[in-house]
């Protein structure tokens, strides 16, 4: 059957074994019309609860103790108490009384009303019966009775219960008891409808935030009001009257379920896990043991649930009695709130326990001071729960405000280095990635128009970088990008667009010194003159810092579709049609298929290339030389050839330039000198006196090993150096003087023959041949090659001829086509020649059969005279 909380019966058992009521005579309590009525009464013990209305009458009045307070705790026992006391009324009018025994918690109750020695009526009650039919509905314990003008009557009251037997009589007008009993219940329901919103709001700020904080201390509240509610009989008088066995199951479960949700609650309140580790282990150790109690709860005994749990309840209140302090020292804000909320419940347990014991009055407060407590916690604790909403609230909405900055100051980053990956730093224009994806725009949404990509490029920027400064030059930069938007924008067929932030988009810095644009040629209604006057703007001289700076400005321009499908391309396209300008002012080079000499397979040129010299894959063709005076074939000059195996024969012209820009032309020349040289020796046989030219590049004169190479192939096939002649062009030893004179000293002073190839297609100084090593000199086909026609071309032959004897060089002429030239050059005194009159370049087995076709010497010239002999 349901009994007292824990923490009151301890106390109450305390007050019962310190506090025994002392013994006295009954005496009758006199009742007036009006005002409180002090009760007192005399106990008698029945330990086996057997005893009867009669036999308890007849005990003799030295067998009751008296007790004067009115009010008595027995602790818990298993006796039955019959209570004994006397009302007279000495007014001239009938009383309407209420005996009230003011606790719910009593198993069984019976009032015997005795008037004149004889019992008159008889009242059962007590919350082991069903609360109904009860006189007065009310939890407490009511007996009504009236007395007449000077009636007295003597009341018996039989108490027995489980638990803590507590037994505080009053006696009460009855229209003064049921004021006082209208104005009591609405402070309880007053006190449990704060409890009940305090749960709502927390379990719908639960359901919103999703924090099991606030489902704790709702639950925990819950527990509250289940407890108070239980433990003054409302929940039994309200709920379940029909069910009194319920009712004490509700009482013991509402114990474990205030003491675990509370410890939850504290655990996440405080974050002991955090800051507090023994704390922590103490708190979940008694979660345990009230998890315990629940379950112990639905099946125990009564009388050792509730000792059990009173001994929990002294440790509970002890430990969050000890939680708050502990983590308000650590720092915690939540412990200062916890302490203050702590501090009134455990002032009103143990007012509680001092009004049970008999230290303090019993009165309103004393006999409320739980509840009271109660209220202030969870007041106090709302506040709390309040206080931390508000600095999450806050410290949401400063992390939201630091994320927005964060992001703004991203975004405003993202936009910097979008800025800055989209538009050129100089001149603030956008750059070649919008370029493209403008012009790849444009043209995939027209696909069927015509388009024209337009580059300009400020051939001379370079120059004037070095020549005014970084700050100049790019000052000139951009008042010329400023020079070419302002045009652009006055010309219809320019494309323009604006961008995310509102700017017209119309010329485009493709590189450093080039500036493009896209042009819509179906637009085009004025035969470009509109765009070559804005060329003609661009080619005038700009003037910055009181200097006049010539830009000399290059013009390029690659048409879609026919020179391309994608704004890459057409870039690529306009930059190679650049290259081919004509020139003079305002020349706009425009992209030709027959002029790109440019293709994906040239880049890899070079790597097919040393994987042939490695493999051997390259060869050599020999064109025989003549000497005109003695009509001999007196030399060869070896000529490399290369045939790819998937792209055939490659070009001379297509791979040797190629290879002096890589620097494989080292390795080619190596190669090339093993090579002539092997086959020479394979001819030494039956020409012992025949020469090998063999073509240099200037690369290979800062080739340091170039001479320790050849005099080791010379050594290994036995070939005299002066049989070696290395030809370079002019142009070649004039490239770097320094470097190519010393190089050449050192190859003519390891025996080796000097040739300048090519004399005569280039700026040669003569001053700087002069002092050249060399042995001979080559005229370029360029002059031999209208000889017979041109008599000035003649005269510059016999001009050369001389000029180079004078400097006591021999001569070669090259590209003799016909024996007319040959007699002609023969005439003029040239020393040899050779070209495709003598005989094509001729791989090793086709030139022996050559040679023994000539009859070597050769007799294609007329013999020469003794004199000339």
């Amino acid at each position: 059957m349901t009994k007292s909380s824990a923490l009151r019966f301890v106390f109450l058992l305390l007050g019962a074994l310190i506090c025994q009521p002392a013994l006295a005579d009954a005496e009758a309590v006199i009742v007036s019309s009006s005002g409180q009525i002090e009760p007192y009464f005399d106990v008698w013990e029945n330990p086996n609860g057997e005893a009867t209305l009669e036999e308890v009458m007849a005990l003799d009045d030295s067998q009751w103790r008296h007790v004067p307070e009115g009010s008595a705790t027995f602790g818990i026992t298993q006796s039955a108490y019959w209570l004994r006391f006397s009302v007279q009324n000495q007014t001239a009018q009938t009383l309407n009384l209420v005996a009230e025994l003011g606790y719910s918690q009593l198993d069984d109750v019976i009032f015997h009303v005795i008037s004149n020695g004889d019992p008159i009526r008889e009242v059962r009650t007590g919350d082991r019966r069903p609360f109904h039919p009860r006189e007065i509905d009310h939890p407490n314990m009511l007996l009504r009775f009236t007395l007449s003008p000077d009636e007295s009557k003597t009341l018996y009251v039989r108490v027995q219960t489980e638990g803590s037997l507590v037994v505080p009589l009053d006696l009460w007008h009855e229209h003064e008891f049921f004021g006082s009993a209208s104005a009591e219940q609405k402070l309880h329901f007053f006190y449990y409808g704060c409890l009940s919103v305090i749960i709502l709001i927390n379990l719908a700020v639960f359901l919103t935030l999703r924090e099991k904080l606030y489902l704790y201390y709702a639950l925990a509240i819950s527990g509250y009001l289940l407890f108070f509610a239980s433990i003054k009989g409302f929940s039994f008088q309200v709920l379940y009257p029909d069910f009194p066995a319920l009712h004490a199951r509700m009482l013991l479960l509402s114990m474990p379920v205030l003491g675990l949700f509370s410890l939850l609650f504290c655990r996440e309140f405080l974050k002991t896990k955090e800051h507090s580790p023994r704390l922590d282990f103490a708190i979940r150790l008694l979660i345990f043991v009230e998890t315990l109690n629940f379950v112990t709860a639905l099946v125990a005994g009564y009388n050792w649930a509730i000792l059990n749990f009173s001994i929990v309840a002294i440790i509970f209140f002890g430990l969050l009695f000890v939680a708050g302090p502990v983590s308000w020292a650590e720092g915690v804000r939540a412990g200062k709130f916890f302490t203050l909320a702590w501090t009134p419940l455990t002032l009103g347990v143990l007012a509680t326990a001092g009004r049970a014991m008999g230290f303090l009055p019993v009165n309103f407060l004393t006999e409320h001071a739980m509840q009271i407590g109660s209220g202030l916690e969870a007041f106090i604790l709302t506040l709390a729960l309040a206080d931390r909403l508000y600095l999450e609230r806050k410290d949401r909405y400063e992390a939201q405000e630091n994320s927005l900055r964060k992001e703004r100051a991203r975004n405003l980053a993202q936009q910097r280095l979008t800025e800055a990956m989209t538009h050129d730093p100089v001149t603030g224009l956008p750059n070649r990635n919008r370029f493209e994806r403008m012009a790849n725009q444009v043209i995939s949404q027209n696909p069927d128009d015509e388009y024209i990509v337009g580059i300009v490029r400020i051939t001379r920027m370079e120059e004037i970088h070095r020549t005014l400064g970084l700050a100049r030059s790019e000052r000139l930069m951009k008042m010329l990008a400023q020079q070419m938007t302002e045009l652009a924008r006055e010309l219809p067929m320019v494309r323009c667009r604006k961008d995310d932030q509102g700017r017209t988009e119309c010329v485009y810095q493709l590189s450093g010194d080039c500036l493009g644009l896209l042009i819509d040629a179906t637009a085009v209604t004025d035969q470009f003159a509109g765009m070559n006057k804005a060329i003609q703007l661009l080619s005038e001289p700009v003037t910055i810092d009181h200097l006049a700076i010539e830009l000399d400005p290059t013009f390029g321009a690659a048409h879609y579709p026919y020179h391309g499908d994608s704004a890459a391309l057409l870039i690529r396209n306009a930059h190679i049609g650049m290259e081919n300008a004509p020139r003079g002012v305002m020349a706009t080079g425009v992209y030709s298929p027959q002029h790109d000499i440019y293709s994906e397979s040239r880049l890899t040129l070079m790597s097919d290339l040393k994987e042939a010299l490695q493999r051997d894959q390259t060869c050599l063709h020999y064109q025989p030389k003549m000497c005109l005076r003695t009509g001999r074939v007196v030399g060869l000059e070896a000529l490399v050839r290369w045939h790819h195996p998937e792209r055939g024969w490659v070009f001379p012209s297509d791979f040797i330039p190629l290879a002096e820009e890589t620097g494989v032309i080292t390795q080619l020349t190596r190669w090339a000198v093993e090579r002539g040289l092997k086959d020479l020796a394979a001819l030494a046989g039956d020409y012992p006196d025949l020469e090998l030219s063999i073509n240099i590049s200037a690369r290979d004169l800062t080739d340091k090993g170039l001479v320790q190479s050849i005099q080791a192939a010379l050594s290994q096939h036995g070939i005299r150096p002066n049989q070696l002649t290395l030809e370079l062009t002019e142009t070649a030893a004039m490239e770097d003087p320094e470097t190519g004179f010393k190089a050449l000293q050192a190859l003519a002073e390891a025996g080796l023959q000097i040739s300048i190839d090519d004399f005569g297609s280039g700026y040669s100084s003569l001053s700087y041949l002069k002092q050249l090593p060399a042995s001979e000199i080559k005229l370029d086909r360029s002059l031999i090659i209208d000889i017979l026609e041109s008599d000035s071309s003649r005269v510059i032959v016999e001009t050369a001829v001389n000029m180079v004897h004078g400097l006591g060089y021999a001569v070669i002429a090259e590209g003799v086509e016909n024996e007319d030239a040959a007699q002609l050059l023969r005439e003029l005194n040239c020393d040899r020649l050779q070209g495709y009159w003598l005989s094509k370049p001729l791989p090793l087995a086709e030139l022996q059969d050559w040679l023994l076709v000539q009859n070597f010497p050769s007799k294609l010239l007329p013999q020469p005279t003794a004199t000339e002999a």
